[in-house]
């Protein structure tokens, strides 16, 4: 059976080898023990785990909230907090990351034991497609793939026509930048200009499918992808 592979984001030495051989005894993989912002990357890159335990204060100045905001532009993995923090402002910052998991330290090797249970169990229960590198998370519980240019929400296929398939990939494609009404109109209508409604009625068409907080509109100028919280 293939053992759920954990990263280890600690800058003290001691509770990190703590950690790690609790880890172990619940036949997990530890991929690495690192504790700076470039080195966390590097990691994922090389050997991306499954869960992340992430301590919030760490050395030189490292932010482990942002840390997982960077790792969250690219990837979706779960995270669970480990500090000695537990006041409402640094809660609320951890909370808007949505962790799996928050632990306080001092902990025991049950807390520990419980939370990386409680992530594995919802990575089980997780569909294929939110770990799948050609799905982008549009938020909202809706999955866009990007390979074979279908959307879903809550593992349930959603119908799109042709140029609201064209549209929802440009945006995509633009990474959550604006894009200009005039490039939309000539990459989605092959170079014809269209009506004026027309770009208008296929934006609204498309919210009325996803929602309206996941294209945002700047009027007179373009629309753009709303970055998931």
């Amino acid at each position: 059976m293939k053992k759920t592979k954990i990263l280890i984001v600690e800058d003290e030495t001691v509770p990190a080898m703590d950690i790690k051989i609790q880890i172990q005894k619940l036949n997990c993989e530890v991929t690495d023990i690192v504790f700076t912002q470039n080195k966390v990357l590097n990691s994922i890159e090389q050997n991306e785990p499954d869960i992340i335990l992430m301590d919030i204060a760490l050395g030189k100045n490292q932010d482990g909230i942002a840390i997982v905001k960077e790792i969250q532009k690219t990837k979706n993995i779960p995270i669970v907090y480990i500090t000695a923090f537990s006041d409402d402002n640094m809660m609320q910052r951890a909370f808007s990351t949505n962790p799996i998991g928050y632990i306080v330290k001092p902990f025991k090797p049950e807390d520990l034991k419980t939370n990386i249970q409680l992530a594995i169990y919802k990575l089980s229960m997780t569909p294929p497609k939110e770990i799948n590198p050609d799905y982008h998370y549009l938020g909202e519980d809706f999955y866009f793939d990007t390979s074979e240019k279908n959307l879903y929400y809550n593992n349930n296929f959603i119908k799109l026509g042709a140029k609201e398939i064209e549209l929802l990939s440009i945006l995509i494609d633009a990474n959550y930048t604006k894009v200009q009404i005039d490039d939309l109109e000539y990459a989605i209508w092959d170079g014809h200009k269209p009506s004026k409604s027309a770009l208008r009625t296929l934006v609204y068409r498309i919210k009325g499918k996803l929602g309206n907080d996941i294209i945002e509109v700047t009027y007179g100028y373009g629309y753009s992808l709303k970055r998931p919280k």
